[in-house]
């Protein structure tokens, strides 16, 4: 049975001045650059970025799912339902894991087992937190397989994860990741390496399920278009930092950052055409740098020797709105 119990007046997630590092060719590689987040029960976060921004850093970090003799968290506060993540032993984790916080990770087929069949690996959890019996936890991950969409779960309960299509393995590994109800699902581009079809079964099916469980959700992509239909609040990370934080319906409508607005720009949409898609110039920096200023300066038609010498701090310019720039979009508009 799991010994831990989430606190219901706590945030589901609750991250502050998190930096994350590791160790390459004698010297240490920044990802995640002094990052605070906060998620409320229930709540639906988009996390975007470029490859490379620090945003799964950020999340596998949150459950400390980073090797630990590769990676090098630091933060002032790192909790997931009021329990402190760093100060919590290999068998506390283990229970923080499925009951209270689950991770849908973006190649099914490299994060399943090979060697155990679906069943397996769902009724593993089922038998250690919920103390099912073998026949119990067998006929309750059939129906989860179910639940998701499936055909003949009763077969493919039975397969290795070799034996099921890509769209399938990503529905048992949601199956698998929903089997305790946790409090918070983190979703790490789950989509990514589907056909556009299946993506959108999968975006529904997960979207579905959120709103019936009441879960919190962090969805991490580097496709806004896809939040737009899942996130209320879109975080945009870029060089490891925080650089937008808003509603979905104001960022959308009004960015303030101007990476965000490139994004944008640059993000296929029906209504613009193919040929006024505008790529942002440039590359994102590399984690190796040692970025003492706005990271993404040299990429910005707006920098001056301010955002070359200087780290803009995160603050608010609107209601549910903060960005981490010393020129905002938003000041044009004022």
């Amino acid at each position: 049975m799991n010994a831990l119990s989430a606190s219901p007046s706590a945030p589901v997630l609750a991250i502050e001045n998190l930096s994350v590092s590791f160790e390459r060719g004698g010297r240490r590689i920044r990802a995640v650059r002094d990052v605070s987040l906060t998620l409320a029960p229930g709540e639906v976060v988009g996390l975007v970025g470029e490859s490379g921004s620090g945003k799964s850093v950020t999340m596998m970090s949150a459950v400390r799912l980073l090797d630990p003799r590769r990676a090098r968290i630091e933060a002032r506060t790192l909790q997931v339902a009021g329990h402190s993540v760093l100060d919590l032993g290999k068998r506390e984790l283990e229970d923080l894991r499925g009951p209270t916080v689950s991770y849908i990770f973006q190649d099914p087929l490299t994060a399943l087992n090979p060697l155990l069949t679906i069943g397996r690996q769902i009724t593993e959890g089922l038998r250690r937190h919920r103390g099912l019996s073998r026949e119990g936890a067998r006929a309750r991950a059939i129906e989860l397989l179910g639940n998701v969409g499936i055909p003949a779960p009763d077969l493919r309960v039975r397969q290795l994860p070799h034996q099921l299509s890509g769209g399938m393995r990503q529905r048992a590994m949601i199956a698998m990741a929903l089997a305790l109800a946790p409090k918070l699902l983190i979703a790490d581009e789950p989509t990514t390496a589907l056909d556009v079809t299946v993506q959108a079964e999968i975006v529904r099916l997960v979207q579905r399920i959120q709103r019936e469980e009441g879960m919190a959700m962090v969805w991490v992509t580097h496709d806004l278009a896809l939040l737009a239909r899942l996130a209320g609040r879109i975080v945009v990370m870029y060089g490891g930092r925080i650089v937008e934080d808003a509603a979905a319906e104001r960022l959308y409508e009004t960015p303030a950052h101007p990476y965000t607005a490139g994004l944008l720009a640059s993000t296929s949409r029906l209504d613009i055409p193919f040929r006024d898609q505008k790529p942002i110039p440039g590359s994102p920096p590399d984690p190796g740098e040692d970025i003492r200023a706005c990271a993404f300066a040299p990429r910005c038609s707006r920098a001056t020797d301010e955002c070359r010498t200087a780290v803009p701090p995160l603050r608010p310019v609107a209601k549910a709105q903060s960005v981490a720039c010393f020129h905002p979009l938003t000041d044009d508009r004022a």
